[in-house]
């Protein structure tokens, strides 16, 4: 039997949650630097639908203070990546331009977010 098919045959039940349980959980998970839909994931993994509770997961982060938005983490994480690419390898002229090009992608969405 392969790993697929045994999957398929392993039915997750469904755990019960209280809303407190579930926004503890929720945090718990973000202190790991996870984003909203890593977390949306991990819950239904788990057999935890964000739809049985009355608020959305990033709903429950921006409470906390804890949501950050996915677009500007990605890029931003991009963009180190490349900074750190650029670091190594001085000469490489094409990674130079990259870093300016993903650097104005960032500014231009967190003006349009108005995020400082």
């Amino acid at each position: 039997m392969t790993k697929r098919a045994k999957q398929k045959n392993q039915k997750i039940i469904p755990k019960k949650l209280s809303q407190e349980e579930f926004e503890k959980k929720v945090v718990e998970l973000a202190k790991k630097k996870l984003t909203a839909e890593k977390i949306g994931e991990i819950l239904r993994g788990e057999g935890i639908h964000s739809s049985d509770y009355n608020k959305k997961i990033s709903k429950i982060l921006k409470e906390k203070n804890k949501y950050t938005l996915p677009d500007v983490g990605n890029i931003k994480k991009k963009l180190e990546k490349i900074k750190n690419h650029r670091e190594k390898n001085r000469q490489d002229k094409r990674a130079m331009r990259e870093r300016d090009r993903i650097a104005s992608k960032l500014r231009k969405i967190k003006k349009y977010h108005k995020i400082s």
